[in-house]
């Protein structure tokens, strides 16, 4: 999406900042360039380059515009053949930084869900204020085991990656230890919606509910759900944690994105005030969980009849 252009009704993104999909597709597009300008001094071609590598001409071409992310190897063996090991530690810097915003699960699940939970909890520790917005699910700090389970079952499914669901559930529970420490903050903005979406059995989404009214009481939690009838002034887009003022997680289907630009970071932020303007707290917020139980409780009590 062009600079400049509105990104939610009511809010346009200024010039000078970039959305976290554009600051990672501008990241990949400077390194090609990089690898580019290397082969240029060179004086090679594209085809001479992968010849030299024995490499399909596609893939200099994809590497140089940024349509594919290079690896470690790829830059050992592309300064090499250009004659600029030189440039290589730079390039590993910024291949570094690249995967920190981009991590794409495959890579990242690949020993397994519980690997990552125990990741999130070094962050969670490191972290003092939490904020985080969800349109679709129930944020994982706030999931009952049940819940959890089934989120995790979809993860095996789409990204078939180790089935170690046990293990990452045991590991997601004991990272919401960290929901009863004082010195953290927490603020959840959830919507209506994710309240209903069918993503688990009834049963198991009346304990989740109940779950919330009981969290919902913490000291250090604001729990704020957005209802129905209420007007956004921000369209919710997707989910998103800030946490603290230094990183910005969204997560996607395929990747993690980690945004830490402070341009990146501001925007967020007054997204989420935007939001979590438009939610109700305390009674209020647990009255439309009420609601989404009275309407779920008659539909579970017939399965499990």
């Amino acid at each position: 999406m062009p600079h400049g252009t509105a990104l939610f009704d009511g809010m346009t993104l200024p010039h000078n900042k970039a959305t976290g999909v554009t600051s990672v597709h501008e990241a990949r597009d400077a390194l090609g360039k990089r690898l580019r300008d290397l082969r240029h001094r060179a004086a090679m071609s594209g085809r001479q380059l992968a010849e030299s590598l024995s490499w399909p001409p596609s893939k200099v071409s994809k590497l140089e515009n940024g349509r594919q992310t290079p690896t470690e190897d790829d830059l050992r063996a592309w300064t090499r053949t250009t004659g600029a090991e030189g440039e290589l530690g730079a390039l590993l810097a910024s291949l570094r930084t690249l995967e920190i915003q981009h991590s794409e699960w495959q890579r990242q699940l690949r020993t397994g869900l519980r690997a990552h939970q125990q990741a999130i909890a070094d962050l969670d520790a490191r972290t003092k204020l939490f904020r985080a917005f969800e349109s679709t699910f129930i944020p994982g700090l706030l999931q009952t085991t049940e819940y959890a389970r089934f989120r995790f079952a979809q993860s095996i499914t789409v990204l078939k990656v180790k089935n170690d669901i046990d293990e990452a559930v045991a590991a997601r529970v004991q990272r919401q230890e960290i929901l009863y420490r004082p010195e953290k903050r927490f603020h959840f903005v959830l919507t209506e919606a994710a309240l209903r979406y069918r993503l688990c059995p009834p049963g198991v989404m009346l304990g989740q509910l109940d779950r919330l009214i009981s969290l919902s009481a913490l000291p250090n939690v604001r729990f704020g759900v957005i209802g129905f009838e209420t007007p956004y002034a921000v369209a919710p887009a997707h989910g998103f944690w800030l946490l603290d003022r230094d990183r910005v997680m969204v997560e996607t289907f395929s990747a993690e994105l980690n945004l830490a630009q402070p341009q990146e970071v501001e925007l967020y932020e007054s997204i989420f005030e935007r939001l979590a303007a438009d939610a109700d707290y305390g009674r209020s917020a647990r009255a439309i969980i009420h609601r989404v139980i009275d309407g779920l409780a008659p539909e579970a009590a017939e399965n499990d009849s």
